[in-house]
């Protein structure tokens, strides 16, 4: 399939999106001006001050002695382009591929103009809108990108170029539709050549001694005979996939039955090149111009389409859809290959035995309470208790060593001991009550002390070990305390470490 282009020229960019904001410059012949050498240059003009033959590069004291109301405003530095940037964010309900070029975007259409019926419908939706809006565009669609800028600007018949009529469309049009040097049209114009059809003709040594390689560079990217490379405001992720609606939707239903369409699309690749997701993340494009995000997680690598449409289910109550959603965009920001019993992985789903049943019981979870409040521990070679864990980097990942299964150990474990005040009457038995963030607990039940002592290579010392106590207190609330060396010696302190479920 050959590549198609729309060319989107915004005639009157910089006074219309200030028109938009100030009403009252509506029926107001002004311009935009900046200084240049020490001159007030006309950087961008309205449709009633070209009237009076105004235009861009002139002296902003002759503009004034043209038409002696005429209002002259300062431009600011940057705002085209950042005008251009939000238009291009807005028009990719029409292409997820469009460029800056200029005074105008660039849209990479191929593939998506049967979504609106033909060409002609595409177009027309794109520039009626964008017209609607408040803002002077013509459009031109054909098979270079070069063309369909030519077409754009200085076409006077069809906006949009079939390949067959690719070099007929192009001989009629001037110089300048060529995107050359304004120093290349004036020497091309003083040699006699008014159209691109009296060049044509001419030997290709002979043009690029007089007029240079950049011309026919230009000329052949407009005829397709080389490549033009775009660079793209937003570029698309190796797994996208775009469902554009023809009447904005609203609802949770319709919102779940469109997601799951995406993932469709989208699985069905991923099956086919032996693909999972670990990321995606799905973008709605509203009626008002605003996008919302839904972002999903997996533990696996997953391209089960009904397993991932549980996940998309959780943020559905989080999507506003406002005035209605035109367009979702779903990527996978993050794929990695699956293993081949991934066809039957969701089968054994509801089995504590199953690694995947589980992996799909924490992505129900993660996504929910959010992925980064779960985590895994596998067990460490250390006898002293903050060291005998340590994160699992994957669900995937195996333990080296079994878990100890002695006494038992906390739900929770603090990351670091934290100091306590307590009252013991005895010697080696629990205390009586502690003393934590300045709240008595008092003790109810105790177990027998559990010593601990560390790697003697890690701590030297001796005397360095822990008396660990279970404790429960008055209210029910249990805890593992513990004594830090002998107890009749003066450095003897008490720490809370954990508390049991």
């Amino acid at each position: 399939m050959s590549r198609r282009y729309v060319s989107l020229w915004f005639r009157h960019l910089l006074t219309d999106w200030l028109t938009l904001r100030q009403p009252e410059l509506k029926d107001v012949p002004f311009v935009l001006v900046a200084p240049e050498k020490n001159r007030l240059i006309v950087k961008a003009t309205n449709r009633l001050t070209e009237q009076y033959g105004i235009s861009t590069g002139m002296a902003a004291a002759d503009a004034r002695a043209v038409v002696p109301g005429l209002q002259v405003l300062n431009a600011e530095p940057g705002k085209a382009e950042e005008i251009l940037k939000k238009a291009a964010a807005w028009c990719i309900r029409y292409s997820p591929l469009i460029s800056i070029d200029g005074d105008g975007l660039i849209l990479d259409i191929s593939g998506c103009t049967h979504l609106w019926g033909s060409e002609h419908d595409y177009l027309k939706s794109l520039v009626k809108t964008l017209l609607a809006k408040g803002y002077d565009v013509r459009g031109a669609m054909a098979d270079t990108v070069g063309l369909a800028w030519a077409i754009a600007r200085y076409g006077k018949h069809k906006p949009i170029i079939e390949t067959h009529e690719h070099q007929n469309a192009l001989l009629p049009l001037p110089p300048e539709a060529l995107r050359i040097e304004p120093e290349t049209i004036d020497l091309l114009y003083k040699l006699g050549f008014f159209n691109i059809k009296q060049i044509i003709g001419h030997e290709r040594s002979a043009l690029r001694r007089r007029f240079g390689n950049n011309f026919l560079l230009r000329l052949h990217q407009a005829l397709g005979n080389v490549d033009e490379p775009l660079q793209y405001i937003h570029p698309v992720e190796p797994y996208h996939v775009r469902l554009p609606f023809l009447e904005p939707i609203r609802t949770a239903e319709v919102i779940e039955m469109r997601i799951k369409d995406l993932l469709d699309m989208l699985c069905e690749r991923l099956t086919a090149e032996g693909m999972g997701l670990r990321k995606a993340v799905l973008k709605g494009y509203r009626v008002d111009g605003k996008v919302i995000e839904a972002v999903i997680g997996t533990n696996k690598p997953s391209n089960n389409a009904a397993h991932l449409l549980k996940l998309f289910a959780l943020k559905i109550p989080g999507i506003e859809p406002a005035l209605g959603i035109e367009l979702f965009t779903l990527d996978a920001f993050k794929v990695e290959e699956v293993e081949h019993k991934q066809e039957n992985l969701w089968l054994a789903e509801g089995s504590d035995e199953s690694t995947d049943a589980l992996a799909g019981l924490l992505d129900r979870v993660g996504n929910k309470i959010g992925a980064q409040n779960i985590h895994r521990y596998l067990p460490q070679a250390s006898y002293w208790p903050e060291r005998s864990l340590k994160p699992a980097l994957s669900l995937a990942e195996q333990p080296d060593m079994d878990w100890n299964n002695g006494r038992p150990r906390p739900s929770l474990l603090l990351k670091y001991p934290q100091r306590i005040e307590v009252m013991a009457l005895l010697p080696d038995e629990p205390p009586r009550h502690f003393i934590w963030k300045g709240k008595k607990h008092i003790i109810k039940k105790a177990d027998d002390a559990e010593r601990i002592e560390p790697e003697w290579w890690q701590h030297p010392e001796r005397h360095n070990h822990r008396d660990y106590y279970m404790i429960e207190d008055e209210k029910g609330g249990r805890y593992w305390v513990f004594r830090s060396g002998h107890h009749e010696g003066e450095g003897t302190r008490w720490y809370l470490h954990g508390f049991f479920a």
